[in-house]
């Protein structure tokens, strides 16, 4: 399951490409630095054809999609190939498709009214987002305190610098960030800094 692979390396970061031939180079980079499960966003027009192009590649990444909005990205998504899907907010829409598939879902919440929703949705991981805007830790640490058996995946805001904060709270499974995929670095074919932040990140993660 996709939840004991993220116990094992809980960093999830995010991909923002606009050519696939970059998005390869960059899960390339990532997995020489030790992370293995990767989110490509749909920031981009060529966002699908990133994520194709890394699911058809083989690498032996876990790729998931980011940022869906909607029932129909959801299901063009699934055709190209993602392992996982992630939402900045809650659709009823595209959890229970994504339940139907048997596909993991982490939908974004950040108040406690949207992780009851989620919790009676049969969700027991959400994504928690903008984790930095939305209360952060303390924020995390009240939610917990009631939804005992309900994990989150802080994402917006957590860096180098926060990453064992959130990590070291029991119910947060993993922390997704862009932090790890510099864009400037990337522009530069500096993918040698997407290796080092990664290793960084994992160190950081096992403490």
């Amino acid at each position: 399951m996709l939840a004991d692979q993220l116990k094992q390396a809980p960093v999830v970061p995010l991909i923002q490409a606009d050519d696939p031939a970059v998005a390869l180079k960059t899960v390339d980079a990532l997995q020489a630095g030790g992370l293995n499960i990767i989110e490509v966003v749909l920031r981009t027009d060529a966002a699908l054809d990133c994520l194709e192009a890394i699911a058809a590649a083989n690498t032996g990444a876990v790729v998931g999609a980011g940022t869906v909005l909607s029932l129909n990205q959801a299901q063009e998504v699934l055709k190209r190939g993602a392992q996982f899907i992630v939402s900045p907010g809650l659709n009823d829409d595209v959890v229970h498709f994504c339940q139907e598939k048997e596909i993991d879902v982490f939908p974004g919440v950040n108040t406690p009214s949207e992780v009851q929703r989620a919790w009676n949705l049969g969700l027991r991981i959400v994504k928690f987002f903008p984790a930095g805007l939305a209360g952060g830790v303390p924020m995390i640490k009240a939610l917990s305190s009631v939804f005992r058996d309900m994990q989150f995946m802080p994402t917006g805001g957590v860096n180098a610098a926060n990453l064992s904060e959130y990590l070291s709270l029991p119910s947060v499974i993993a922390c997704g960030g862009s932090w790890l995929t510099p864009q400037k670095e990337i522009a530069k074919g500096n993918f040698g800094v997407v290796t080092s932040l990664a290793k960084e990140a994992l160190a950081n993660a096992k403490g």
